[in-house]
């Protein structure tokens, strides 16, 4: 059963920036791209399990901030090496403000 989670503010996010949301023992990454659309993807870099919430999004790619693999934050598609295997992506919503995403 899915269900909607309240994460944050949508203003917590700023333009082409990135913040971590922890639930049920889960890390997500939650975007603002430049065209203020919001997206989620899983947390941790395919690569080497680092947290992409300390990384550079930059459009609607995010970059690991420790071997600079790339992503695309609203597919999940790995972009550039070392990353090879796809994240996680799930369905973001606004109300009253907040972010909310589905899992």
């Amino acid at each position: 059963m899915t269900q909607w989670i309240d994460a944050c503010a949508a203003q917590d996010i700023e333009p082409e920036g990135v913040v971590r949301f922890d639930h049920a023992g889960r890390t997500f990454a939650l975007y603002r791209s430049d065209a203020d659309t919001y997206h989620c993807t899983d947390g941790l870099c395919t690569h080497e399990a680092v947290h992409l919430a300390d990384g550079l999004v930059m459009g609607h790619t995010i970059e690991c901030p420790k071997h600079n693999g790339e992503f695309d934050i609203r597919t999940g598609e790995a972009l550039r090496s070392p990353a090879c295997r796809n994240l996680g992506v799930h369905p973001v919503r606004l109300a009253g403000g907040r972010v909310q995403i589905e899992v």
